[in-house]
């Protein structure tokens, strides 16, 4: 897919039109209460998770626990998303304290390091050179990336429609391993308290896991409960641009166009609203990242409007329709390989 750049305004005043109508109605406001509740919900839950763990002791049934537990970790993790885009607490200090209990703590991700990785995807969503998330490091996102691709992204990228889900299964040991990489990067922030963290995660995740269950009931819980996380977190966070138009080097647009040409939105109501954090409103929340969770729906239609009335296509698919666009572009990209 390719963006058409013919058209485009010199300016951005197509993006402060709509930050004035969305100011106006009052949807940029914090919502100190909505926060307040989801904090006190997402840590019933941990705490009840940890509680059924010690209850049922050495048991079979602690497979269950750990897949509830790959529920708990996303929601915290998407809570902790929320925290790093200030959308609950104004300033960075109290954001980044929270961030690191949230990251670091009860989840066991790098909270600096996943900072970084995810403003410079904001900044340049699906840019080939500047975005991440669209490196062709394992996977290849275009043609082009196909085409020049070496070593794993060569091996995978054959069969990378394929392979994508399974690869999600080590998504949440990459998480982990990627936030210990970053405490030995000379340009890493906090680098004693992020460490010491995500230890005392480790030690704490393993050494229950070892004191409660047996060896092998420990290893299956664990394979269950990061292999289900990662597919978790993947499924929430692949659809909103896997599959879109992505930006070559040299290619430039305005910022309202870069946000919503390389986003799509995922349809699907209250519990794919839960299930995803709210990020299934993507387009509203690249083109407003500190807007509270619960205000990107309000804000769908006004932004719906506004691209209507500049010409800007709004793109927007059902959840399982998502997937198959992105499995179905994964795999046309590869052909360059398969050939």
């Amino acid at each position: 897919m390719t963006i058409d750049q013919t058209a485009r305004p010199a300016t951005g005043s197509d993006y402060a039109r709509l930050l004035q109508r969305v100011t106006a109605a009052g949807l940029m406001r914090r919502r100190p209460g909505y926060y307040a509740a989801r904090m006190v919900a997402v840590s019933g839950l941990y705490a009840g998770g940890l509680a059924a763990f010690v209850a049922l002791g050495d048991s079979w049934w602690q497979i269950l626990v750990a897949a509830f537990f790959a529920i708990v970790f996303a929601q915290v993790a998407l809570l902790g998303h929320d925290i790093a885009h200030r959308q609950v607490f104004r300033t960075e200090r109290p954001s980044r304290l929270a961030g690191w209990v949230a990251g670091n703590l009860l989840v066991g991700m790098g909270y600096g390091w996943w900072m970084d990785k995810h403003t410079r995807h904001h900044a340049n969503p699906n840019h080939e050179e500047l975005d991440p998330d669209v490196s062709p490091d394992i996977l290849v996102w275009s043609t082009d990336q196909a085409r020049v691709s070496r070593g794993v992204a060569r091996f995978v990228g054959r069969r990378q429609a394929f392979l994508f889900y399974p690869l999600l299964l080590l998504e949440g040991l990459n998480l982990h391993v990627s936030g210990f990489r970053a405490l030995f990067r000379p340009n890493t922030k906090h680098r004693l308290v992020e460490g010491a963290l995500l230890m005392l995660h480790v030690f704490g995740y393993l050494g229950a896991l070892f004191l409660v269950l047996s060896p092998l009931k420990a290893l299956l819980f664990f394979a269950v409960h990061q292999g289900l996380w990662g597919v978790y977190m993947g499924s929430v966070f692949a659809p909103g641009h896997k599959g879109m138009p992505t930006l070559k080097p040299g290619e430039k647009l305005d910022y309202l166009r870069r946000q919503v040409l390389t986003t799509r939105g995922v349809r699907g109501g209250r519990f794919v609203d839960v299930a995803m954090g709210g990020l299934n409103y993507q387009i509203e929340h690249h083109l407003f990242p500190n807007m509270p969770t619960p205000h990107l729906r309000l804000a769908q239609a006004i932004v719906r409007r506004h691209c209507a009335e500049i010409d800007v296509p709004y793109y927007e698919t059902g959840l399982i329709e998502s997937y198959r666009e992105m499995l179905r572009h994964l795999h046309a990209v590869g052909a360059p390989i398969r050939a």
